[in-house]
């Protein structure tokens, strides 16, 4: 697979975009302006919009937002085979009104959603850029998407459908994130996400003392579930990420709930630990029958895997130390759980480095981003020419 790489590498046309590439600013620049357009997950639109117009611009074929807010567009190939799939998620984690006010701070530059994935979508439309406007050579076509509900509750809808409208057509993904530049990510952990409930009669808090409350048997059963027992190996974990209900402080409430998120690298584990989940809200139910409490699926992020020797693995390794990445092999829960587990090859690659994602300051460090772009133009190029099993 390094022989692929190093032959697009030597190629005349791709050494002239891979010395575009080298200089970070202009990709920068694109995500500075996608991260000003604000895109909470279930609002994406105007960042769908924005986005559009830009593929539109470029030429590409095919530009088109469907109902939930995807936007795809497509460069031709030049031969009947399966096309390839490369795709940036849109979506943060910060609401509508967040303030998203960039701050330059040494080699750093801060902002909400800058990393995740501002730079993931402006890496997706840079590449476009590159493909159309150095004409770089083809074999099948490539559709560039970025999709929306990635995060949280999002639950991959948008990859989701993005793989349902294109699985007949493609044979290969490449997911884009903004972060960990030389990580990749070829094994799909499982995800399961709930919502628990209670439900009890409520009252004055004085007046009615006694009364249970939904919140006290809500809070109790989650202390039972920080006590799980999960392996190191294979690696499981479980997070209670919202608790929320109640009336006022002076009242015994009749509403609580909680969201629980269940992740392993084993989908068998992960059915047990969900089976334990089952158990101890039943075992609550039956401590004060007063109180209903219900269980809500709420998240299901399917499980896949590509082995190392994967030749789409094998091109992400070579198209990365062809740039100088130091390589590390990641379990994760992205987009690419999707294709991975309906058997169709998929990796996610990061684009550059940095840190305190989900929080209001996270930043990025953008110095290593053109080469991030160019180990990704030289991963589209091989991916685009193998035959994947």
């Amino acid at each position: 697979m390094k022989t692929v790489v190093q032959q697009w590498y030597a190629h005349p046309a791709v050494r002239a975009a891979l010395a575009d590439l080298a200089d970070y600013r202009p990709t920068l620049a694109t995500a500075i302006e996608i991260q000003q357009v604000p895109a909470p997950t279930f609002a994406e639109r105007p960042r769908s919009v924005l986005v559009s117009q830009r593929m539109q611009a470029l030429g590409l074929h095919d530009v088109e937002i469907d109902e939930l807010g995807n936007v795809y567009g497509r460069r031709p190939g030049i031969v009947e085979r399966p096309a390839l799939l490369i795709s940036a998620h849109l979506d943060t984690v910060f609401p509508a009104d967040t303030d998203l006010s960039i701050r330059y701070e040494g080699e750093r530059v801060y902002g909400p959603g800058i990393g995740d994935n501002s730079v993931g979508v402006a890496g997706l439309l840079r590449l476009a850029e590159i493909y159309q406007r150095c004409d770089l050579p083809m074999q099948g076509d490539i559709w560039f998407v970025a999709n929306v509900g990635e995060e949280g509750l999002g639950d991959l809808r948008g990859m989701r459908a993005v793989v349902e409208r294109l699985r007949t057509r493609i044979g290969g993904v490449i997911v884009i994130e903004g972060c960990d530049f030389g990580s990749l990510h070829h094994q799909a952990i499982g995800v399961r996400r709930f919502r628990i409930e209670a439900r009890g009669p409520g009252g004055h808090s004085w007046g009615n003392f006694g009364t249970p409350s939904a919140i006290h048997v809500l809070v109790r059963l989650a202390a039972r579930l920080t006590e799980l027992q999960v392996p190191v190996s294979p690696r499981t974990t479980f997070n209670i990420g919202m608790i929320s209900g109640g009336t006022s402080v002076n009242t015994i409430a009749h509403y609580a709930s909680m969201l629980l998120d269940l992740r392993s690298v084993s989908s068998a584990v992960l059915s047990d630990l969900v089976s334990e989940v089952y158990r101890l809200v039943e075992e609550a139910t039956l401590d004060q029958p007063e109180v209903h409490l219900q269980i809500v699926k709420v998240g299901d992020r399917p499980s896949g895997a590509i082995p190392r020797e994967h030749p789409l693995v094998q091109a992400a390794v070579a198209a990365y130390q062809m740039v100088g990445a130091q390589i590390s092999f990641q379990q994760s829960s992205t987009d690419a759980n999707i294709p991975l587990s309906l058997g169709i090859p998929a990796i996610c690659v990061g684009l550059t480095d940095g840190g305190n994602a989900h929080r209001t300051d996270e930043y990025i460090l953008p110095t290593n981003l053109g080469r991030g772009m160019q180990a990704l133009l030289l991963l589209s190029l091989a991916a685009n020419t193998l035959d994947m099993p």
